[in-house]
């Protein structure tokens, strides 16, 4: 999945903290690095979400190839001064650059340029150079798992979704989470609201509020942070599910349901790897359900057996090949159009354009 972030500005002026992380020796007593690793993160990295999931993977890196020293940088605004941040790193010996906020694209493709011996490897990206490549993974089959839970749990019949900006992948995961819901509810409801933003607490937790009211008993959501998604919802007493990271179940001891945590480490260390042999390449890199860089998080302590088997049962389906795309036909959208003609399974790339909700969801993506 292309997650096509805008990510969220903090101070435009405000210098982020650059830290060395760690350093294994390459070589018996020399104390030198045989690679050292850059990664830039546009929020904090305990966010229990997006930051965290992408800095953890670092670290698992760091700590699983030996030789590799890991520099890092966090709260670096989507401006030209990551620009500086990343030179800055590249002038320290880095070889490998992790740009890690969809914001950073551009900026991250004009340093990319002027190292042409420095690669970068930018998270749901689109745009490619010999030293610039990109990478994500499949993670709607793992929200549709998670609708197909939140089925088993709702006693409503009435579920929600509380989205960032209302881009295709943003909407595709929604439309996946509601499409779960009714494989195993045909009549079950998904109110769906986006905030407009990547990060805005306030609107979050009203986006919640707004749903306990409606009589939504589990809310899922794709924003940078969870946390106050997870939070308001336990106070509210409704499951919560989570997006990015686990460590957000922390923040509803009771009514955490499970999440989509990303994996990031064995891709990083593949990445790693490659450029530390010579054979790294330039790619598109989407990693498949099969590889378990988005997987199902821990489920929480009140959640049903049955409701833990039926999303387990679905991400295996999608990590055989049984189903391919959570959009497998029929399936309509709100005004009762045919999107998907029965029996059909689109290709991956058709998430990129679904700028539609399905038929059961209430709400709009204006």
């Amino acid at each position: 999945m292309h997650l096509r972030r805008s990510g969220r500005l903090l101070l435009a002026f405000a210098l982020a903290a650059v830290v060395a992380v760690g350093l294994t020796a390459a070589a018996a007593g020399s104390g030198t690095p045989t690679l050292i690793v850059g990664g830039i993160h546009v929020g904090s990295v305990s966010d229990a979400g997006y930051n965290q999931a992408q800095h953890d993977g670092l670290v698992y890196l760091k700590e699983h190839v030996p030789g590799v020293k890991l520099i890092e940088a966090s709260n670096v605004p989507e401006s030209p001064q990551v620009e500086t941040t990343m030179q800055n790193m590249i002038n320290q010996g880095a070889k490998l650059i992790f740009p890690q906020s969809f914001g950073y694209q551009d900026f991250a493709l004009s340093v990319a340029a002027k190292n042409p011996s420095v690669m970068f490897e930018h998270p749901a990206g689109y745009k490619y150079a010999p030293n610039f490549g990109t990478y994500w993974a499949a993670s709607t089959p793992i929200n549709y798992a998670l609708g197909a839970a939140a089925a088993k749990v709702s006693k409503t019949g009435t579920i929600g979704f509380v989205g960032a900006i209302p881009i295709p992948t943003i909407i595709a995961t929604a439309d996946a989470f509601a499409l779960g819901a009714q494989s195993v509810n045909p009549q079950i409801k998904t109110v769906v609201i986006f905030t407009g933003s990547w990060s805005d607490p306030a609107k979050e937790a009203a986006a919640v509020n707004t749903m306990a009211n409606q009589h939504v008993d589990v809310v899922g959501t794709l924003v940078d942070s969870p946390i106050t998604v997870v939070k308001t919802a336990e106070q509210r007493h409704i499951f919560a599910i989570g997006y990015h990271s686990a460590a957000a179940a922390k923040y509803a001891p009771q009514y955490w349901l499970s999440g989509v945590d990303f994996n990031w480490g064995p891709m990083f260390v593949q990445m790693a790897k490659q450029v530390m042999s010579g054979e790294w390449k330039a790619q598109n890199w989407i990693a498949p359900v099969s590889m378990g860089v988005a997987r199902l998080a821990p489920f929480g302590p009140n959640v049903p057996a049955s409701a833990k088997l039926t999303a387990k049962s679905i991400v295996k389906a999608f990590a055989t090949g049984k189903q391919t795309s959570v959009f497998k036909g029929p399936v309509y959208d709100q005004s009762g159009k045919l999107r998907v003609k029965a029996g059909v399974q689109p290709p991956a790339s058709f998430e990129q354009n679904v700028t539609w909700l399905v038929k059961g969801m209430v709400g709009s993506t204006k």
